[in-house]
């Protein structure tokens, strides 16, 4: 969705809390769950429902029963398949012919028969799902359960997306091609981004493999056969790269905690063409790029081709997921975004490419969130000659919409609605001002001098096609443009807080018998105590790149409880500091607009701090009682002044420790390492890697520049940011993707670099045929999912089928096991590459407990208890032995606390029983061959047990992935890992 879940509270399920955020959720005073279940809550607001039934424009009074019907009902519940379209759809196969069928022979009660999860219509593909089964449906029917277990599964690894439907319209409106540089706003949690990087990616497989079949014959390579896909690719686009992908997708976020939900939600997708960044986006940095070798005194700075900017907003879309809005809804929300909504979207169109287009979008149905930040924001780009609004109606042609409003009228604070500005200001000449006029500002109110055509914009309405509420928008950018200040008519500049005071209370009348002679007086929530500020020698540089410490729009407290916007009354003062002045230059066409040097941004906006006492219901945190708020967050508001990288300011403070104010660590630098490094030509020799593989674009995260743990890779465009802005204050959270980890290994001729599983999709086409295990039949696959470091020795390796004699003689290290589809009743339709270990004694695929269980799953609809069979004898009789040794001790020692080498210690047990040793108990199961069955029944008696230390791994205990296999207790065949 938009950002309404971040903001205030009763934002619920999407803010920095995660589900329950605000005030609806849990966390409440004293740790009471305050939640209330959607049926529970009452569906009323008087002012929301007034201003909606007369802005919106529904037809008649049925349509507006159906419009607030919807709204009152629960969402559907939507999710999308995610990945390489070619994987998705396959994924998808399996919904349609395993699960789909068995719920469909379901019926209620009364016969009627259930109906089962459908394809969203207007969504590509089929690739968007949803159902509108009741819950207690959903808990009675088995094949529901077995549908469940599958969603949860497949949402684990990354391949279906959980996400609401009208979120899913916007990146599908951006034209995106492979090859184009994006960027993500207001990214998090990713939903979107996750969208933008897979276009980014559209056909990178299938070109990636024509340009290696292309030039097997001339590499000495062996080209896998090629597979009949449903993802027909172009594959004449972006092909400079041998097929690789070379777009670029930034996602930012300005608040850091969700900056790292953003980067869990995308690391899925392995993708080294991904930057994650942290920056206030009304003031993104300008990022500087390379100069070119003809001209190289010349600065240039990225310019993007499409950008996303899915702005903080109202929410008030969102009523049939966030309950709680019904009840918190208040027109002064959207009055308080409006000045924000506009900063974004122009710092977007600055950004643009000439033809580039910026998609804007809100889960708001409020015309001052929307129409009248377009019709602001482009009059301050310079009018239609320089950005024009698209048509959207020949996009998602399914999809229901409505036109966007030629004409509303604005409802203030107090419930009061205005239909011109003109009325506004009559008003305050005949009755003065007040703390509810003095937010309605020119720029929320219908354009009376452009004829701007908001009927090409996109509003989704719930009653439409039983969705949320939804607003989306399509500027092109024509030519460059200087950005015209923001003028005093513009901004929200209430008056001096004690002049609003003494107004309101001579407004009064005289209170009535039995009345309080002490009413309230609205506009004295508006002091707030002096706060120091240094902002009038912050450079423009290093303001737009100091830490900002919430999130746009959100109003975080110190102990992380978000204050909706009923609980302040901002006062709006205009800042002392001076602006830079634009450099320009005559190139013939338009100026080229750059700010002493640094990147190009509007700097001639000025920044405005809204300050507020902050009035808590529970207790600070030691040290912040009588911190100032500011909502929403200004650009350069309560910058923190410790010294950043690039900061030339003489003024600056000492260094102080490595974590700054919204407790943000400290992010270890990007260091590029040459393919000539001793480590990179380690890896080339072991591996045997393509000429065509690049060899300078691997990367290390430590001060030193030296592969210590993990070795990354991106591509050449990121290589070339991370290295130009290299301590310039941008801040850089996350790039490239881990390609080989370190590894103690059993041999000095064994490669200590393995592969990533996440890296692997991205190498595996380069590497020699020395290290590359092939595999057709399910069942052989089938016994690698299930059993951990089955044995090679002793004559194990006869027991993996067609790839026995293969792993027995390849050396020690990693492999590359391709799994290739074939005709066999017994083969594969999909490719799959997977990295394998080969050890002295033993074999393993590295992959995670939850990749195991959900490829068993996926493929064999098989939930099989996992089986290690890692013997580590001598380390767990010690273990035991020392248990043994210490249970005398623990009784002489208080309730909570154990010995442990001799000291006492608190006792952590209950809180890591996933660190519990595998069962060492003797069992006398075997693997039994096909069909695809269970671990069953004793060993036959002429044939030796190769697992006789196996053990089923129980649920909710760790297995590990690659790290945990390799570097945790039993490691490979007993040894210690590297470090991870």
């Amino acid at each position: 969705m938009g950002r309404g879940n971040k903001r205030g509270r009763g934002g619920g399920g999407r803010g920095r809390q995660g589900r329950g955020g605000g005030g609806g959720g849990r966390g409440g005073r004293g740790g009471e769950d305050n939640r209330v279940s959607f049926e529970k809550v009452e569906k009323h607001n008087e002012k929301l429902e007034r201003y909606y039934n007369s802005v919106l424009g529904l037809a008649d009074e049925e349509e507006r029963h159906d419009f607030w019907a919807a709204l009152k009902r629960e969402l559907p519940n939507s999710f999308r398949f995610a990945g390489s379209k070619g994987h998705a759809l396959a994924v998808q196969k399996l919904l349609k012919t395993r699960y789909v069928p068995e719920i469909s022979k379901i019926s209620h009660y009364d016969g009627t028969p259930v109906e089962p999860p459908q394809p969203v219509p207007w969504y590509p593909d089929e690739l968007a799902w949803w159902m509108t089964t009741p819950k207690n449906v959903i808990r009675r029917f088995p094949p529901f359960a077995a549908f469940q277990k599958f969603l949860v599964s497949e949402t684990s690894v990354g391949n279906i997306s959980r996400q609401e439907v009208v979120s899913m319209i916007p990146p599908l409106v951006m034209d995106l091609q492979p090859g184009m540089t994006v960027l993500d706003m207001c990214a998090a949690p990713g939903s979107k981004a996750a969208q933008l990087l897979e276009m980014v990616h559209n056909g990178e497989e299938a070109r990636v493999r024509k340009s290696l079949k292309d030039h097997a014959k001339q590499d000495g390579r062996y080209a896998s056969p090629e597979v009949k896909s449903e993802d027909a690719a172009d594959m004449e686009i972006d092909t400079s790269d041998n097929g690789r992908a070379t777009g670029l997708l930034i996602a930012n976020d300005s608040d850091y905690k969700r900056s790292h939900m953003l980067i869990h939600q995308l690391k899925r997708l392995s993708s080294p063409n991904l930057i994650v960044t942290n920056h206030d986006a009304t003031m993104y940095p300008s990022i500087k790029l390379p100069s070119t070798p003809e001209n190289p005194a010349h600065n240039r700075y990225l310019k993007f081709d499409r950008i996303l900017a899915d702005v903080p907003c109202s929410g008030d879309g969102t009523t049939r997921k966030n309950a709680n809005l019904w009840q918190d809804w208040n027109p002064g929300n959207a009055l308080g975004l409006y000045i924000t909504q506009v900063r974004i979207l122009v710092r977007a169109l600055q950004m643009l490419k000439t033809g580039g287009r910026v998609v804007y979008s809100t889960c708001s149905m409020n015309p001052v969130e929307n129409e009248a930040v377009i019709a602001s924001a482009i009059e301050r780009c310079g009018g239609l000659a320089k950005v024009q609004l698209l048509p959207s109606d020949d996009k998602l042609p399914l999809l229901k919409r409505r036109p966007g409003l030629k004409d509303w009228s604005v409802m203030d604070k107090s419930g009061k609605v205005w239909s011109t500005f003109e009325k506004v200001k009559e008003h305050e000449e005949d009755y003065g001002a007040s703390v509810y006029t003095d937010r309605l500002v020119e720029g929320m109110f219908p354009p009376t001098n452009a004829d701007i055509p908001f009927e090409r914009c996109m509003r989704v309405y719930a009653h439409l096609q039983d969705t949320g509420g939804f607003f989306i928008a399509i500027l092109q950018k024509m030519s460059e443009f200087r950005a015209k200040p923001e003028s005093d008519s513009k901004k929200i500049e209430p008056k001096p807080p004690i002049t609003s005071i003494i107004e309101e209370i001579e407004s009064k009348p005289e209170p009535k018998d039995g009345e309080s002679l002490l009413p309230k007086i609205e506009a004295a929530d508006a002091l707030t105590r002096p706060t120091e500020s240094n902002d009038e020698f912050v450079s423009a540089a290093a303001r737009q790149n100091q830490e900002n410490p919430t999130s746009d729009g959100t109003l975080t407290m110190p102990n992380g409880r978000k204050r909706s916007r009923d609980e302040t009354a901002p006062v709006e003062t205009e800042e002392s500091s001076s602006s830079k002045k634009l450099k320009t230059q005559d190139d013939g066409n338009e100026a080229e607009m750059k700010v002493a040097g640094e990147a190009e941004i509007d700097v001639v906006m000025e920044t405005r701090k809204l300050s507020t006492k902050d009035e808590v219901d529970e207790p600070a945190e030691e040290g912040m009682e009588n911190r100032n708020v500011h909502y929403p967050p200004p650009p350069g508001a309560e910058l923190d002044l410790t010294t950043r990288p690039g900061d030339m300011r003489s003024d600056s403070r000492p260094k102080q420790q490595q974590r700054n104010r919204s407790g943000q660590q400290f992010e270890e630098p990007f260091k590029y390492i040459s393919g000539d490094h001793l480590e990179v030509k380690s890896v080339e020799k072991f591996y045997n890697l393509s000429p065509r593989f690049p060899r300078d674009r691997f990367m290390v995260r430590n001060a030193q520049g030296e592969p210590a743990k993990t070795i990354y890779y991106t591509s050449a465009l990121i290589r070339d940011i991370l290295t130009e802005n290299e301590g310039k204050g941008i801040k850089f959270i996350h790039g490239g993707v881990k390609m080989f980890m370190k590894q103690d290994v059993q041999g000095p001729d064994v490669c200590k670099w393995r592969i990533q599983s996440e890296g692997m999709p991205i190498l595996e086409g380069y590497v020699g045929e020395e290290r590359v295990v092939r595999l057709y039949h399910k069942e052989t696959f089938r016994k690698l999912l299930i059993e951990m470091f089955p044995k090679l020795a002793d004559d194990g390796w006869k027991n993996l089928g067609e790839i026995g004699e293969r792993v027995r003689d390849v050396p020690m290290g990693c492999c590359v096991l391709r799994i290739e589809p074939s005709d066999h009743e017994d083969g594969f339709d999909e490719r799959m590459v997977l990295p394998l270990w080969r050890s002295a004694a033993s074999l393993n695929l590295m992959l995670a407990k939850e990749d195991r269980t959900a490829m068993l799953l996926r493929i064999f609809n098989d939930t099989t208890p996992l089986v290690n069979n890692s013997t580590n004898k001598q380390k767990i009789e010690e273990s035991v032995k020392k248990q043994d040794d210490e249970e005398d001790e623990r009784k002489s020692v208080a309730s909570g606390f154990v010995v442990e080498n001799g000291e006492v210690k608190v006792d952590t047990s209950s809180a890591i029983e996933a660190a519990a040793p595998v069962n060492d108990r003797s069992t006398d199961a075997e693997i039994k061959p096909g069909p695809y069955g269970v671990v069953t029944g004793a060993a036959p008696e002429d044939q030796p047990m190769t697992d006789v230390k196996a053990g089923k791994i129980a649920k909710g205990e760790d297995t590990g992935g690659p790290e945990q296999q390799l570097n945790g207790t039993g490691g490979v065949e007993g040894q210690l890992g590297g470090v991870s």
